[in-house]
């Protein structure tokens, strides 16, 4: 097959053309891969849940019988280890599931007056 001499240029155009606007829209344009856009609706999804997880945990924990000793111990605790304190107590614990990290480092902060 030949094609005409004129149509080569116009070929390289259109390469480069798709090149650039690939990279433009990548780089500034918010496309992402569909892997990226997944990896990002999971973290919304998890940032979400603790979003509305964390008060029911604080509640959970301002409710219990020795709340306001607890609530001292939990203050007197290292701040980098008071997630594992509320862990530990259940707060962060919702039925059928296991402790929550993320949940349980919110409702901490929270408590402890980080908010």
């Amino acid at each position: 097959m030949n094609i005409p001499i004129e149509t080569k240029p116009a070929l390289w155009g259109v390469a480069g053309g798709a090149v650039a606007l690939a990279i433009i829209g990548f780089s500034w344009g918010g496309w992402v891969t569909a892997g990226t856009a997944e990896t990002t609706a999971v973290q919304r999804a998890h940032a979400a849940i603790v979003e509305a997880l964390a008060p029911i945990c604080v509640d959970k924990f301002q409710h219990a019988s020795d709340a306001k000793a607890t609530l001292v111990a939990l203050r007197a605790t290292d701040s980098w280890n008071q997630d594992s304190f509320i862990e530990k107590g259940g707060w962060a614990t919702f039925p059928g599931s296991t402790p929550n990290r993320m949940v349980a480092e919110a409702c901490a902060k929270i408590l402890s007056g980080g908010k």
